[in-house]
């Protein structure tokens, strides 16, 4: 087969502006059903790593990003309101598997412990920039499609996944990692 006739075959799929512009749009809106069900998860898990951590500056900050996962829920909701469609969730495997693996640290580590909180953060990290990811897929999307007003709603979820990534960031170095690393040495 030529290159011209595999780049016929290519163009010919993708058909026309508008068909390329509604798969989008259905790309985009699958992504929010699913990001939209990662939140509500997360507004479950939320509490039960709160009160496995140690640490009262962790515990705050977790409960902190509890409050605003469900602010994040309401912004999602008020998103579906704009693309005229009934909030429904996709079941995000993701956001299922980091969940699960955050369960798997508390799990696996000991209760009162530096370490334990530590494995809290790291978790609580991979939650984030998962998070930070769609975020700002999203964010950059709603813009191509022409929808400056979902774009700034979903920037605004952004810059809050962003700012309690970088407050995990400092309660683990401020304190929690050293304290870990102190347990290891007295085991």
């Amino acid at each position: 087969m030529s290159k011209t006739t595999s780049k016929r075959s290519t163009s010919e799929k993708a058909g026309s502006p508008e068909d390329v512009r509604s798969a989008l749009f259905k790309l985009f809106t699958d992504e929010v059903k699913d990001i939209y069900w990662a939140e509500k998860h997360l507004v479950k898990a939320l509490p039960k790593m709160a009160k496995a951590a140690t640490s009262e500056q962790l515990r705050g900050a977790i409960e902190n990003h509890l409050e605003q996962t469900q602010v994040q829920v309401t912004r999602l909701e008020e998103v579906f309101n704009l693309l005229e469609e009934k909030p429904q969730a996709k079941k995000c495997d993701a956001m299922e598997g980091l969940v699960l693996e955050g369960e798997s640290v508390v799990e696996d580590t000991d209760q009162g412990t530096a370490t334990r909180d530590v494995g809290i953060i790291l978790a609580a990290q991979k939650v984030e920039h998962y998070e930070i990811a769609t975020y700002g897929g999203l964010t950059q999307l709603a813009k191509t499609l022409g929808r400056e007003d979902i774009a700034a709603i979903l920037a605004e979820s952004l810059a809050e996944e962003k700012e309690t990534d970088q407050l995990l960031t400092e309660i683990a170095e401020s304190k929690i990692n050293y304290e870990a690393s102190e347990e290891s040495e007295e085991a």
